[in-house]
């Protein structure tokens, strides 16, 4: 916050570190909200301008695509599942990546966003087009598409894999063999 004297923080959620972080960033500006849901979270997405996501040890990351559906640029820690969410090609694009622990990396993803609201809006509206990927009728159709069809072809060639060996000693056994005509 030293850093950043202009922002403003707003913790959404709760956890056991929230009373250690109150005391932490007392008399900053800082909000801390507590658990949220429904219409309040999305009213508390709807007015931020950036979402950072520090967490090292995120696994699926949900919290990223709430933000970024709800069109806002995210900095978050290269860690977790956040790289499969904001591929390395997606970098400036949907959001940023800083590498976890490293405050300086961070701050020169966020600082442009804070500053510039035209790159902010598009990174934002980018962030939106992108997650639409991952509505439910969209997973569907990759499930059903890609990697059912893919787990079919998995199957078959384990399958022939399986199956080659038995093939061979059915031939071996079962088929009459044809005598050699000599001269």
């Amino acid at each position: 916050m030293d850093k950043l004297p202009e922002a403003r923080i707003a913790f959404i959620g709760d956890g056991p570190y929230r009373e250690e972080l109150e005391q932490m960033f007392s008399g900053m500006p800082a909000v801390f909200t507590g658990m949220l849901q429904g219409e309040e979270l999305s009213q508390a997405y709807g007015s931020g301008d950036v979402f950072i996501m520090p967490s090292e040890s995120e696994t699926l990351g949900l919290v990223v695509l709430e933000a970024m559906s709800s069109g806002l640029p995210v900095v978050a820690a290269r860690a977790g599942g956040i790289p499969d969410i904001i591929p390395e090609d997606q970098q400036g694009k949907t959001g940023y990546l800083f590498n976890p622990g490293d405050l300086d990396d961070c701050l020169s993803k966020l600082k442009p966003l804070l500053h510039d609201p035209e790159l902010r809006e598009t990174i934002g509206k980018a962030a939106r087009v992108e997650m639409e990927k991952y509505d439910w009728r969209a997973a569907t159709r990759k499930i059903r598409n890609e990697q059912y069809n893919a787990a079919i072809w998995f199957w078959r060639k384990k399958r022939a894999q399986f199956l080659r060996p038995l093939q061979w000693l059915f031939r071996r056994v079962f088929q009459p063999q044809t005598p050699a005509i000599g001269m």
